[in-house]
């Protein structure tokens, strides 16, 4: 059991202290994430957090501060939070350089027992500030695609250089979140003992339950980041394929841009997109559920996902889907069982999906059951809590290198 576990070489201040009262008691294991924004925490590591605590973990967070109250809200959950710069979207190496600094002056100071670095920017800072301190460490990638398919600048190509060296450490485990990644991460010179699968970041089936179909005419909505590689110049194409042809359905756009990122869309493209009658751009929506209770169709026709929360949600509140056949995608959209898929970058053959599921509510009731069934039984947070547990334990149990 987590609990038992005590893995790094030097005690923490507070165990050495609880040794000298009591040495019968030990305090419990420590395990840090390390992750580059606070909302991204909330939205995709939270149930996994939730687990380890329940499991026995002292649990803290290594992460920018967007938000005083997201903060709060980590903080509420009984977890430490560390804020860190970790310069995400910045392809400066003073900036890399300086969130190394600090999460390796982190890791001394917390001196934890396992490390949990998320998503591809948490696992090269995390892992080159480790560097030397043999932490036990669960690197969790959360996708791949454009690091390993696209030319994109000299600091993509010196990451891809050098990640099998990072990532294959002796007290190391990398987990993907589908079978696509896995082969890029062994292509590149990762050994598949240390590429482990893993089912995403949970969903709460208790809080997203099935929704009925709300009446009305059908309404579609795509929920994420406003970014090109998710599709969305995309999707603006389709509807205005169906506008033209005077066969558009509603549709709820619920996310903002991503000036981090450079795929990222304007305030002013969404503004523009949003005059199309029938489109309405909602920008950031708090609670999720208020979206799939408006919506009839999930649609995502991203270029490539790890997997996708988006999809997840809605598929626990009982909907459709319609997202491209791209790695990550079909892993929660499976083509004739809870989803339709299309090609990524055809704007025509996503804009002929919307018409065969806007047309067909037999065919939106059949695909919707499906996707509830499929969260229940692969993707919910128990089940990701259960796994996550055990991978930790398993972490823990790696031997040290030899001296």
């Amino acid at each position: 059991m987590a609990a038992a576990l005590a893995v790094t070489a030097t005690a923490s201040p507070a165990a050495t202290a609880g040794a000298a009262a009591a040495t019968t008691e030990r305090s419990p294991p420590r395990l840090v994430y390390l992750v580059t924004e606070d909302w991204y925490f909330l939205m995709h590591r939270l149930p996994m957090a939730r687990a380890a605590k329940a499991a026995g973990y002292d649990v803290h967070v290594i992460t920018r501060i967007n938000r005083e109250q997201d903060r709060t809200a980590i903080e509420a959950e009984g977890f430490v939070v560390h804020p860190a710069d970790l310069a995400r979207g910045s392809r400066r190496p003073d900036r890399l350089l300086a969130a190394v600094r600090r999460v390796r002056a982190l890791y001394r100071d917390i001196r934890p027992d396992i490390v949990h670095h998320v998503a591809l920017q948490g696992a090269v800072v995390g892992a080159l500030a480790g560097t030397g301190l043999r932490l036990p460490t669960v690197n969790g990638l959360t996708g791949l695609g454009t690091l390993f398919t696209s030319d994109a600048g000299v600091v993509s190509r010196l990451v891809r250089v050098a990640l099998p060296a990072l990532l294959d450490r002796a007290r190391s485990l990398t987990t993907v979140e589908n079978p696509d990644d896995a082969a890029l991460l062994a292509a590149a010179g990762v050994s598949p003992a240390r590429i482990v699968p893993f089912p995403g970041s949970g969903v709460d089936t208790d809080r997203l339950t099935p929704l009925p179909e709300p009446d009305g005419a059908p309404t579609f909505a795509y929920v994420g980041r406003m970014l090109v590689d998710k599709g969305v110049h995309t999707l603006m194409s389709a509807w205005r394929m169906l506008h033209e042809a005077g066969q558009a359905p509603r549709l709820l756009l619920a996310g903002t841009p991503d000036p981090s990122n450079s795929t990222s869309l304007s305030e002013a493209e969404l503004r523009a997109f949003a005059q199309l009658p029938g489109v309405t751009w909602l920008g950031h929506v708090s609670d999720i559920r208020a979206v799939w209770a408006a919506a009839h169709v999930a649609v995502l026709p991203s270029r490539r996902e790890g997997l996708p929360v988006s999809l997840l949600e809605a598929a626990a509140c009982g909907r459709p889907l319609l997202a491209t056949d791209v790695p990550g995608c079909r892993e929660v959209a499976c083509a004739g069982i809870n989803a339709l898929l299309v090609p990524a970058d055809d704007p025509a053959a996503l804009a002929a999906a919307v018409r065969r599921l806007a047309a067909d509510p037999d065919l939106r009731r059949t695909l919707a059951a499906q996707s509830r069934s499929l969260v229940e039984a692969q993707f919910s947070a128990a089940i990701v809590g259960r796994e996550i547990v055990a991978l930790y334990d398993r972490v823990a149990a790696l031997k040290q290198p030899r001296p």
